[in-house]
């Protein structure tokens, strides 16, 4: 949008150059804009980036604590998200203060979840975001227990997900993880992919395309990183865009090898 007034104000102030100028001009505001509201602002990122992180490990502890007790394959699965995270030591030792503080008792998660929706409630990436990391982290020993899922879908419902909504994040994450790696570990691969697209077989081309485009977008880490993930925190979306990525290949590679065989 800004590209295009930029063009018309250039070319009323400087002629054919301003033209130039001024979509070069409206391209970067339309960049920033669509990174998400905040991004221009440096101190708004920063402060999101901080809220963010805060937000992942005090919840992550949370979850790990929500059956009475954090258990080994808890504890290592954190330790590898920090290492997959590349995290420097003072975020390394920050992280795990704050997945001790969120795992005592007594803690009281819902001023921290009100922090969030003030600071980066306006973003929905933000909010699916933080979603799928703790979904990994309760997937994390196979399987969530009763206690870990009410604690899930209490955090979704103040985040503003109706419980279908919920259902369906659920579910695609799940689907998601049986292509780690590039490939499928399930049997039924092909109706795992359908589900980690949050589609169905009797889906139109249209609707899976446009599908996998969102989510790819949900991922983006330029996008991410724009609206307040930390940077460090980008590789596991990374990770969640190349499952998304070889999931959808198959369901293509099916469906063109159906039309080819027709």
């Amino acid at each position: 949008m800004f590209r295009i007034l930029g063009a018309f104000v250039g070319f009323f102030i400087l002629g054919i150059l301003g033209i130039f100028l001024g979509y070069f001009v409206g391209s970067f505001i339309d960049r920033f804009r669509s990174l998400g509201p905040g991004s221009l602002n440096p101190l708004n990122a920063a402060r999101r980036q901080s809220v963010f992180l805060e937000t992942v490990f005090i919840l992550m502890g949370k979850l790990a604590k929500a059956d009475g007790r954090v258990s080994e394959i808890e504890v290592s699965h954190v330790e590898q998200f920090m290492q997959k995270l590349r995290m420097t030591p003072d975020y390394r030792l920050k992280a795990i203060g704050l997945f001790k503080q969120g795992a005592s008792g007594d803690y009281d998660i819902h001023p921290k979840i009100n922090e969030f929706l003030t600071v980066c409630g306006s973003s929905p990436n933000l909010k699916q975001m933080l979603l799928v990391y703790l979904i990994i982290m309760g997937l994390s020993d196979g399987q969530l227990n009763a206690a870990e899922e009410e604690l899930l879908r209490t955090v979704a419902g103040r985040l503003g997900y109706h419980p279908a909504a919920f259902e369906q994040l659920l579910e695609m994450v799940l689907n998601q993880a049986h292509f780690a790696g590039g490939q499928s570990t399930s049997a039924s691969s092909l109706e795992d992919a359908y589900k980690a697209l949050g589609v169905s077989k009797d889906s139109t081309d249209q609707e899976i395309k446009r599908a996998y485009r969102k989510l790819m977008s949900q991922y983006h880490p330029d996008k991410l990183m724009g609206q307040g993930v930390p940077e460090e925190m980008i590789a596991v979306a990374t990770e969640q865009a190349q499952e998304v990525q070889t999931a959808y290949d198959l369901i293509k590679k099916h469906r063109d090898q159906n039309r080819t065989t027709a």
